[in-house]
């Protein structure tokens, strides 16, 4: 019993991770913007597609895509990850240019309802380009090792070292970086921001930045868990970022990281109590118990 729950356990981590860096980018968005990005799920999705296009136009230069080490892929993949995350951003930035700026003085609702069109858009972009159908990334079955009686994989394992080294780079960045303590600024009281002389324009264009790589990073990290990747999987995986940022504390980042890691890991390990079919029903469960308990979430400011 106890060896299953720690499998689980190494299993919620691997999905916590994706949804802790995920909900980091969406956190942000909605700490600075103050609307809930529903197109934040299909600019993961987008992100992962962005990965495909750069990999399939590596492997055509013929670029080697020897697998480095235990991974099943090789330096190819690691060039389209940080392609898909600097294209994603750009599309992100377009957009608000074309899109969300416009919008902004009409209030948060009005965006919130825009986000939504924007996902419905960019969903039938990728399917229009790339089909409907699976993305291949990978092809090649990988076996599980042993690590301490733990089953894991090595992609598995860079997933958590990816996820763990961004959220130090976003650590550093908004502790240790003058952009970064203007966004924190900012996301405590944008006007006061504005008054004490910061450009808050600027700050905005560097939240649509961050939460798009960092987006983009969660997708390319699904694709290589699942091997492929399809237009919905970022659709279907909002929810989950939603309920990790509520329950960690909306417009924290860090409670965005914790609240990630928490609906992974009680929805692997519940698994050992109930039904498989009924595990997205817990990440619901712990969500209103903490609205009940603390509204504000974990890491929320007190009211």
């Amino acid at each position: 019993m106890l060896h299953d729950a720690l499998q689980l356990v190494v299993y919620g981590l691997i999905s916590g991770a994706i949804l802790a860096l995920s909900g980091v980018g969406l956190s942000i968005t909605y700490g600075i913007l103050k609307f809930a990005n529903f197109a934040h799920g299909d600019m993961m999705t987008l992100g992962g597609y962005m990965a495909l296009m750069t990999l399939t136009a590596l492997r055509a230069v013929g670029l080697p895509d020897a697998p480095l080490g235990p991974l099943s892929f090789g330096w190819s993949m690691l060039l389209a990850t940080a392609a898909a995350m600097v294209l994603t951003a750009a599309v992100a930035v377009l957009l608000d240019r074309v899109l969300y700026r416009p919008l902004r003085w009409m209030g948060s609702a009005i965006l919130l309802i825009s986000s939504v069109g924007v996902a419905f858009g960019l969903r039938a972009v990728i399917q229009f380009v790339w089909s409907p159908q699976p993305q291949y990334y990978i092809r090649k079955i990988q076996i599980a090792r042993e690590v301490l009686g733990i089953r894991i994989k090595p992609d598995q394992v860079f997933i958590l070292l990816l996820a763990a080294a961004l959220v130090l780079v976003l650590h550093l960045f908004l502790t240790r970086t003058r952009m970064g303590k203007a966004m924190r600024a900012t996301a405590d009281n944008m006007e006061l921001a504005r008054v004490t002389g910061i450009d808050t324009e600027r700050v905005i264009l560097w939240t649509w930045v961050i939460g798009a790589m960092l987006a983009a990073a969660g997708g390319v990290m699904m694709g290589i868990e699942n091997k492929f990747i399809t237009p919905q999987v970022g659709w279907e995986i909002l929810i989950y970022i939603f309920a990790a940022v509520i329950l960690g504390g909306i417009g924290s980042p860090y409670g965005a990281m914790a609240g990630g890691l928490v609906i992974g890991i009680s929805g692997e390990v519940s698994t050992l109590f109930i039904p498989t079919e009924y595990k997205p029903v817990v990440a619901f469960v712990i969500m209103i118990a903490m609205l009940l308990v603390k509204p504000t979430g974990l890491f929320g400011a007190r009211q």
